[in-house]
Parts: structure tokens; sequence; C-alpha cells
């Protein structure tokens, strides 16, 4: 009997006894080789179509796709032609992409490859790691892929607020330096901020946002007490029934405590279920908006406090921060300076341009706690070691110490040498390993611009790179009659319209397929290592095509 079945089919009966996890769906791989599976979570797709389609319900460019439907394939059909992507990324963080250079009326398949050149490129330059993803999975609608970069785009802007320099009530909550507290993750920072909440209803504290919340009781009582009390003008009152707490069964108390977030218009991310099987991403993404929408915490009076030492990050340093985070280092940098105070992430882009890390030298996490910065030092110097020795950086008055204690200048220093031969890197690859300078690339930038009967640049700190027309001049000579001329002010330029051109060529530069990290001011302010950026990755583009 036991001969008589097949080989293939005992595989077969395994594989299904091993893929019954509840709300996991199975798709089966697209490579030759048999067996690739790739599994993705029916309850976040559910979750993130939800959110779309609320996010997206009065966008007239969208109607063609939403609402969609939760209980189909709906979303991945809907991702196929960019729109819902960039549209999705400018609500996570406002002004990514400019408007105009999405493609939304009659798509063809070229212009639909723009959108999703777009999306891709814009999604890196906010911090999303998009290395493993191509134009083609979206298109194609291949879901575990989709359903990755959704998350990461979603998180990102519901993470957004979660941070000092952007709601100073956050340091009632938090009995710690201010120091240690810049040095929170807005998860732990969402933990803290529940466990406040739970602390003033007189309630016990909570670890997590999976085991600790399944029983609802946690999230009744945080409802309970960040509900408007009507004690705030024009802020009526809101009020939230108890009584669903006393419910026997787990999931009946969690469609209760819901309805009660309903009445907030925070019912989001979280089926019943999601909260008693205490779905960790879900159950986070739920907390998060619930903190945007009623955070219920009132600026410190009278506390001793340096509010000019919270400052949010400058676009020198967000910048920096997204490039770190879209090649995909660990842990992902939230606090530019605090997170690096152990190098590992210095180590991690050291090997991105090919620079050997000797690991057995590298002190790992969890450090011990007595000497725990010490062990971190030790990495520092040696991450400062291997800048002038093997990678022959520039880093004259750096010392370990310095990365360590996140001195700024000095650390933004390397930061940038790292960036820059990243990039090099790139056109060295393209250009059969010759050696890449500043100036090979004014040249081929100026050459393309002649060749297309277009004006030059003299450098990366050509006063004429402020009205972002060498930009867009060059862009139109790599890909002819994609720019819009039309849609541009070209001469005596005011402020505001400089900075109308430089949104739309750094959107442009993303469509065509360049990976720019830059932002639109620094090319208004003519940036010149920003604005090096922009022209080599440019180049990099145009040496692909040519």
């Amino acid at each position: 009997m036991v001969h008589g079945l097949k080989s293939t089919e005992v595989a077969k009966t395994f594989r299904k006894a091993i893929n019954k996890k509840e709300g996991i769906c199975n798709v089966a791989g697209t490579s030759e080789q048999s067996g690739t599976q790739h599994s993705y979570s029916e309850e976040e797709k559910v979750a993130f179509v939800n959110w779309i389609n609320k996010a997206l319900e009065k966008d007239p460019d969208c109607k063609h796709v939403i609402p969609m439907d939760p209980n189909n394939n709906d979303l991945f059909t809907a991702m196929g032609d960019g729109i819902v992507l960039c549209k999705m990324i400018n609500l996570s963080v406002p002004d990514t992409i400019d408007e105009r250079t999405i493609n939304k009326k009659k798509l063809t398949p070229f212009t639909v490859q723009e959108n999703l050149n777009l999306a891709l490129n814009s999604a890196s330059a906010i911090g999303c790691h998009v290395v493993n993803i191509g134009a083609e999975d979206l298109k194609e609608g291949r879901q575990h892929l989709v359903l990755g970069l959704l998350w990461q785009v979603i998180k990102i802007g519901l993470f957004a607020d979660i941070e000092i320099s952007r709601n100073e009530g956050i340091i009632v909550m938090v009995l710690l330096s201010l120091e240690d507290l810049m040095k929170l993750s807005p998860e732990e920072l969402l933990l803290r901020w529940a466990n406040y909440h739970l602390e003033e209803a007189g309630c016990g504290k909570i670890n997590n946002f999976n085991s600790d919340i399944k029983d609802s009781k946690a999230y009744y009582n945080i409802l309970n007490q960040v509900a408007p009390k009507g004690d705030e003008d024009g802020v009526p009152a809101i009020a939230i029934d108890m009584s669903g707490i006393r419910e026997k069964e787990d999931l009946k108390r969690a469609e209760c405590m819901l309805d009660q977030a309903d009445k907030l218009g925070c019912r989001q991310f979280v089926m019943p279920a999601d909260v008693v099987r205490g779905n960790p991403k879900l159950n986070l993404a739920f907390v998060a908006n619930l903190f945007n929408k009623y955070p219920a915490l009132k600026k410190p009076e009278n506390q001793d406090i340096d509010w000019s030492s919270i400052e949010g990050e400058t676009r020198e340093e967000r910048t920096f921060r997204n490039w770190m985070n879209s090649l995909g280092v660990n842990p992902r940098v939230n606090h530019l300076y605090a997170d690096i105070d152990d190098a590992l992430v210095i180590f991690q882009l050291y090997e991105k341009i090919k620079v050997p890390v000797d690991w057995d030298r590298v002190n790992k996490p969890p450090y011990p706690k007595l000497g725990s910065n010490m062990k971190k030092l030790e990495n520092c110097n040696y991450a400062v070691e291997l800048g002038k020795k093997e990678a022959k950086f520039s880093l004259v008055g750096i010392a370990g110490q310095d990365l360590n204690e996140g001195n700024r200048t000095l650390t933004l220093a390397l930061l940038w040498q790292l960036m820059r031969r990243y990039t090099l890197n790139i056109l060295e690859d393209l250009g059969d390993g010759q050696k890449v300078v500043d100036e090979t690339i004014v040249s081929w930038v100026n050459g393309t611009l002649t060749e297309a009967g277009k004006g030059t640049i003299s450098s990366f700190k050509d006063k004429c790179i402020s009205s972002s027309m060498p930009v867009l001049d060059l862009i139109d000579a790599i890909q002819p009659g994609s720019i819009r001329y039309d849609l541009l002010k070209t001469e005596d330029l005011m402020e505001e319209e400089k900075l109308n051109n430089a949104k739309y060529a750094i959107s442009m530069a993303r469509k065509i397929g360049a990976r720019v990290y830059a932002l639109p001011e620094d090319l208004v302010e003519v940036k010149p290592k920003m604005v090096m950026t922009v022209f080599a990755c440019l180049m990099a583009r145009g040496m692909r095509r040519a």
C-alpha cells in the first residue's frame, strides 16, 4: 500500500499538511524550480485594501480601481499601473512625487512602465527597501512583493509623526532623559504611549502588541483614555461604552471594542480575529493610527526641558537615513546618530561599496550591561580604520569616538563619502571599471546636453542649476520628448517657481529610471554634493540606454 503511493503524491500531501496555517495563502513560485512557494497573509491584504480604499476614496485619478474588493485579488491588479502606489507614497510622505509626472490617461505598456519606475524609485527615496522588487513584479501583481512594499509605504506614513520633534507631548509619558528618549524607535514609543494611558487608567502594563492585547482589555482602556472628553473648544466629547469589556468570549469582546474604536474613526487594520490572534504587524498599525488621531498628550508645562535641543532632522540627515534604509540595512535607522553609534550599519554600508569587513573583529549585540559602550567604541574605531586604510576616504580628524558620540559634522562627513562612493561605483561598473571623478560626470553631462542642442554647466556649483533647467534638459536629452516644457517657467523665476521646476525634475529623473535620493530643495539651493548625485544617477541611466 505504501509503495503504491508515488513519492510526488507523498510530497503533495506533506505540503498540504504543512500549509494549513490559518490565513496564509500560498502562491506557486514563478521560477522553474518546482516547489518554490511564496506565502502572503490574507489578513494583511484585507487590512491594506480597506486602508487604501478609505485613503483614496475621493481621488478622481483612482476611480478606475477604487473601491477594491478585499475578498478577491483586486489589490494585486490595482497596483499594476502604478497610479495607486504613487498616490500612497504621497500620502505617507507628502510631495514626494510631483503629480504632473504621473501618467493617468490612455495608458500604454510604456507609460505604465514609467509609472512603476516612478513609484519604485520614489519608494526607495523615502527609505523603502526595494532592491528585490522590479516593475514586472508589480505589473504581474506578485502578491508577497506587493504586500511587502505596501506595508513599508504605509508604515513610513503611520510612523512619520511618532517622534518628539513632531509631538512634544511624548515627553510627559516617559521617565527618561531627553537623550535616551531620542533613541527610542517608533515601535518602542508606541508601547510607552499605550502604557502611559494604561497607567493613567489604573491598569497593568503591556509588553507587546501581540500576546498582551489578545483579550482587548488593554485596548478598551486606552480608547477610554484618549477619547475626547469635551473639555477642549470645538471638540465634542465621544463616550466610549465600556460594557463590552465584560463579554465572556475574546472574539465577541474584540468586536465590541472595535465598535468603540469606530466611534473615533479608528477602526482600521484589524478585524476581531486579528486582535484575538495577536497579529503583531496589524495591531502595531492599529495603535499607530490611534496615536496619530488621538495622542491625548499635552506639552509639559514648567518642566526643565531644553526645547531647542529637540529639533527635527535636517534634509541632509533625512536623505542619508533614507538612502541607508533603502539599501536594507539592519537594524533600520530611525535616528541617524543614535542608531549608528555601534557602527554596525556602517559596516554593512562598507560591504555595499565593496570594502571587505572582517566580521570577526566586530562586536555584535546584545552587548553586555557593563562595558557595552566600550564594545561599541571598538566597533567605531574599526569603522574609521577601514575608511582610512581600505576605502581610502579622507577622514582627517575623525576618530571612532566621534561616531560613537554622534558628532554631527564628522559623522556626516563619513556618510557622505560612503554615499558618494556608492554612486560612483554604479558608474564605474557601467563603464568597465574606469575611474570616475566629478569632472568625468560634468564632461558626460555637457557632451550629452551639447549633442541635444541644449546649454551646458560649468560645475556642480553652477548657479543656473537653481532653475533645474540643466537637469530637465539632460532628462529630455536621455529620453527625447519626455519633458513637458509647457509646464515649466524657464526665465525670471521666483523661489516658488524654482521649487516647482525642481519637484518636476526630481520626479522626472525617477520616472525615466534614475534612483535619485536628493530633494528638490537641493537643486534650488545648488547643494553641490547632492547635485552631483543627481547628475551621476542620470549619467548611469543614460549609459544604460546607450
